[in-house]
């Protein structure tokens, strides 16, 4: 197995484990934050307004940590700088 194989290979499993824990965290985190909104809403409509707002952005920035995920799976996967030094290395 030479190195472009071994450097593909890690690159392709870590992309998905990246995805795969990347994307389950802000799931759950996005969901117990509707749920909080939802019982909030429901204590205090007329807050309503507010909340849903709050809410908002927040799930906006629990989404950022999955779409950095999703980024750093698409350099593994399409521009991996890896490759490039190996190749230059003559290493391939």
């Amino acid at each position: 197995m030479d190195n472009i194989s071994l450097i593909a290979m890690v690159s392709i499993f870590t992309a998905g484990i990246t995805i795969a824990i990347g994307s389950v965290g802000p799931a759950l985190g996005e969901a117990r934050a509707v749920a909080q909104a939802l019982s909030a809403i429901a204590q205090q409509p007329d807050e309503a307004n507010t909340i849903t707002r709050t809410l908002f952005v927040s799930l906006a920035m629990i989404e950022s940590t999955a779409i950095y995920c999703f980024v750093v799976t698409m350099i593994l996967i399409f521009a991996n700088p890896f490759w490039n030094y190996v190749v230059s290395q003559g290493g391939g």
